[in-house]
C-alpha cells in the first residue's frame, strides 16, 4: 500500500462521494475510481458500498479507515521531525494527555522550553490513559501525561508534584448538593456516573468496599465534558477527580474518606527520538528536579 493511496481514500471515506473527493485531489474521477478499486483488490476485500450518489464505507473499511488515519498520521509526523534548521532547533512534539489539574504544570515546563527553542511545535491529544498508551506503542505520540492508576512499568516516567482529589459533580438542584463532603453510604441510591477504565474502577471499589457491586449505575464516560452535561439533567452523580472547570449548575463534593489521584508523565524506555524531543525530555527532568529541591 502507498501513502499517496491511503489519504486518496481516506478523502474518500471523509467526504463519501468520489467525484468530490477527486476534485479535492486534482485528479480525475476515473484516476481514483480505478486507484480505489486496486486497493480493494491488493487487500482482497471490498471497502465501500457504492450507490448511485455516494459511498459508504464496509465494516473492513472502517477498520482501513482507522488504521489509514494511524499510518499517515505517523508518517506526516515523522516528515516534520526530519525538518532541520540550521540556527535553531525545530519539530514538532506530540504529548497525550488525560483531563487533569498536572497539565498546569506540564503547560509551564512547556513555555519555559518554547522560551528557549521558540520553533518547536506542539500536538495535544486529549484522552484516557489506555488510548495514551496505545498511541505511545504505535510511536504516534513522543510522551503521555497519564491519570493514576495506570501501569507504567514500560516507561520512563515522572511523577508529577500534585495529587488530586476525587468528589461527585451533582445538579445543584440534587440533595446531595447540599453535602459539605460525600461519603460511600450517601451515594447507596443515587444514579451515577463513573469512569469506563477498569483500572479507575477498581479504585473507587476500594473506596466503597463491599457497596461497590450493588451501586446504581447510570452510566460511563471516559472524557469529562459530555458526562458533565449528563450530571447538570439529572441523569446521575459523577464520579470524577475534581477539575478547575465551572458548571453552572453543577456543584463539585468532594469524597470522605479522601481519595486522591497522581498523574505521571511518560515516554517509551530506550525509544529513537527527535531532536525535539530528547531536548525536552531533558528538560522536563531538570524541572522536576528543580521543583522537588523547592520542596525540601
Amino acid at each position: 500500500m502507498e501513502l499517496r493511496v491511503l489519504r486518496y481514500f481516506l478523502l474518500a471515506a471523509r467526504e463519501e462521494n468520489i467525484t468530490r473527493a477527486a476534485e479535492l485531489l486534482h485528479v480525475t474521477q476515473p484516476t481514483l475510481s480505478r486507484q480505489l478499486m486496486q486497493l480493494e483488490q491488493e487487500l482482497g476485500t471490498k471497502l465501500f458500498h457504492r450507490g448511485q450518489h455516494s459511498i459508504t464505507l464496509t465494516d473492513d473499511g472502517m477498520l482501513l479507515k482507522r488504521r489509514a488515519q494511524e499510518l499517515v498520521d505517523l508518517a506526516d509526523k515523522t516528515e516534520r521531525e526530519f525538518v532541520k534548521s540550521m540556527s535553531a532547533l525545530t519539530g514538532e512534539l506530540s504529548i497525550g494527555s488525560g483531563e487533569t489539574l498536572s497539565m498546569h504544570t506540564l503547560s509551564q515546563w512547556i513555555a519555559s522550553f518554547r522560551a528557549e527553542y521558540p520553533m518547536v511545535q506542539y500536538d495535544i491529544f486529549s484522552a484516557t490513559a489506555d488510548e495514551i498508551k496505545d498511541r505511545l506503542e504505535k510511536g504516534i505520540l513522543d510522551m503521555g501525561l497519564l491519570v493514576e492508576p495506570v501501569d507504567i512499568t514500560k516507561y520512563e516516567f515522572i511523577r508529577m508534584p500534585k495529587k488530586e482529589r476525587w468528589g461527585i459533580l451533582v445538579s445543584k438542584s440534587s440533595p446531595l448538593a447540599l453535602n459539605d463532603h460525600i461519603g460511600p453510604s450517601d451515594l447507596a441510591h443515587t444514579p451515577l456516573l463513573i469512569a469506563k477504565r477498569n483500572m479507575v474502577r477498581e479504585g473507587l471499589r476500594g473506596w466503597f468496599g463491599n457497596s461497590f457491586d450493588s451501586l446504581e449505575i447510570a452510566g460511563t464516560y471516559n472524557l469529562l465534558y459530555n458526562a458533565a452535561v449528563l450530571a447538570e439533567h439529572g441523569v446521575g452523580a459523577m464520579l470524577c477527580m475534581e477539575h478547575d472547570r465551572s458548571y453552572e449548575n453543577l456543584r463539585f463534593i468532594p469524597l470522605f474518606p479522601v481519595l486522591e489521584t497522581g498523574a505521571v508523565l511518560v515516554w517509551k524506555k530506550n525509544q529513537t527520538c527527535s531532536a525535539a524531543a530528547s531536548h525536552f525530555f531533558a528538560h522536563v527532568q531538570k524541572c522536576s528536579k528543580r521543583m522537588d529541591g523547592d520542596k525540601i
